[in-house]
């Protein structure tokens, strides 16, 4: 039996992010407005088809898979990313909280702005409808942030961890990543992550906090070839 994690989107859309589904019993997507996301129940010759058919926009999407694979010819390869799923093995303890503000509706265009300069991954108008996002403000400034992302339960992806160029350095990061993780574990859940390959500074950081890496995973954005 495959792990859940291999196959993180259609299992957290089927799941713990199953309010935000949109689709078929065996393709599944989020509105573009939140995550460009989608998942295959299982990956069969006539599935990119279907999934052409069935979304209601050009794209572009995300196709999260721990196997190379070949993209059919109607969609247009994009940014394929290798990267790592690391999963959290630690014992985190002592999480400063004082200067984290759960962040909502008004903060989205600074949140659109930061992850713009820092490119965390992908983060749209709506993304932050997966919740328990959380900042560190300099006055009125939002200069750094972490939220949650997919849910494939019992697993939950930290995601957007970004920092503002002039202010890294300062353990901002790590202290956000910290918090995740305490609310993760305090919902019965295990912390997971994903990193590009080649993003060596954030692996580190992670290995530190307490993350180990599960798996190899490859990301396809495509979007159709009209």
């Amino acid at each position: 039996m495959k792990h859940v994690l291999d196959n993180p989107a259609f299992n957290a859309l089927a799941t713990g992010n199953k309010q935000l589904a949109n689709g078929t019993d065996n393709i599944k997507y989020f509105s573009k407005e939140v995550s460009p996301f989608i998942g295959f129940k299982e990956l069969l010759p006539d599935s990119f088809r279907q999934l052409y058919d069935l979304l209601p926009y050009d794209g572009p999407i995300g196709y999260v898979t721990p196997v190379e694979t070949k993209i059919p010819e109607m969609w247009k390869l994009l940014n394929p990313v290798k990267g790592r799923q690391m999963i959290y093995n630690g014992d985190i303890k002592n999480v400063k909280t004082s200067d984290l503000i759960k962040l909502s509706d008004e903060h989205v265009p600074q949140m659109i702005g930061l992850t713009q300069l820092t490119n965390p991954g992908p983060f749209d108008t709506r993304t932050i409808d997966f919740g328990n996002y959380y900042g560190i403000f300099d006055g009125d400034k939002l200069v750094a942030m972490a939220g949650q992302r997919m849910k494939p339960l019992p697993y939950t992806e930290i995601s957007a961890v970004c920092t503002h160029p002039g202010y890294t350095g300062r353990g901002y990061a790590r202290q956000l990543m910290l918090l995740q993780i305490s609310l993760i574990k305090e919902e019965g859940n295990t912390p997971i992550l994903h990193v590009a390959s080649g993003n060596e500074r954030a692996f580190e950081v992670y290995k530190q906090i307490g993350f180990e890496v599960r798996s190899d995973m490859y990301f396809y954005f495509i979007k159709k070839n009209n």
